[in-house]
């Protein structure tokens, strides 16, 4: 009686045994497609817009080709105008489609050069901040190895000082803007900082752009360019963001050397 349930406790221990071999296979893979998902949306997302077409019209041609029903548009519902300008931003930014210059200076021309900055600079920061979310939990490894060696150059300054060296990146884009996007992520630094460091380091360049977007209403007229004020003011504004990353590198490397 005593061998035989023995026995049984000994069977009923292997099939535990085996179910927790085939359980914990399917855990991972069920942590490997969440991990995987917000992946999967953003190649969808990136789908849809190439198929649609929708990269296309992040050009000055389209924007001037559709003056007057972008300023029809922010005229009758001004709020939702907004809101749907934020939501372009943040997609095109997260799934990297080429043309966030483009729609800054729509801010302006759309908005005015304040609140179209404004807009501008909310919807990249949170393009860039899903970029970096996806960055730190699934495609780790895959961006890692795309980056190769040009993430081992910005390793140093990230363990230096994570905030104030992104800030510089952010100024002075030495590197593509998705490497600026991913790298923080992958070398560990804190979702807080990188945001707050985003969102001042890209808000100068934004300003300008969204400046030189007051002017574009004249710019694009079909009978030809119109110089304005505000678009003379707007170049000069572009000309002197241009400049600023020759200024931050000297001032960089004269801080080394008092050092």
């Amino acid at each position: 009686m005593q061998a035989g349930e023995a026995a049984a406790g000994e069977a009923i221990a292997a099939a535990g045994a085996d179910c927790g071999e085939e359980s914990a296979p399917r855990s991972r893979s069920g942590t490997a497609l969440r991990r995987l998902a917000p992946v999967a949306m953003v190649l969808a997302l990136l789908a849809v817009a190439y198929a649609a077409g929708l990269h296309e019209y992040l050009s000055l041609e389209e924007l001037a080709a559709r003056r007057d029903a972008l300023q029809r548009l922010v005229a009758e519902n001004r709020l939702a105008a907004a809101a749907g300008f934020v939501a372009v931003y943040v997609a095109a930014v997260s799934v990297s489609i080429p043309g966030a210059t483009v729609l800054t200076i729509a801010g302006g021309f759309m908005f005015g050069w304040i609140m179209g900055a404004a807009l501008s600079v909310t919807g990249a920061t949170i393009g860039a901040t899903i970029i970096f979310l996806i960055a730190r939990t699934a495609l780790g490894g895959l961006l890692e190895a795309k980056a190769g060696p040009r993430l081992k150059k910005l390793q140093a300054g990230f363990r230096e000082d994570a905030f104030h060296y992104l800030l510089f990146l952010r100024l002075a884009p030495l590197f593509p803007f998705w490497l600026i996007n991913v790298a923080p992520a992958l070398l560990g630094m804190r979702l807080g900082p990188y945001v707050l460091a985003t969102f001042i380091g890209i808000l100068p360049g934004t300003l300008a752009y969204s400046y030189f977007g007051l002017g574009v209403g004249t710019a694009l007229q079909p009978g030809g360019p119109v110089l304005t004020p505000d678009l003379i003011i707007g170049f000069a504004a572009l000309a002197l963001v241009a400049l600023m990353p020759v200024a931050i590198r000297r001032w960089r490397r004269g801080r080394k050397g008092a050092n």
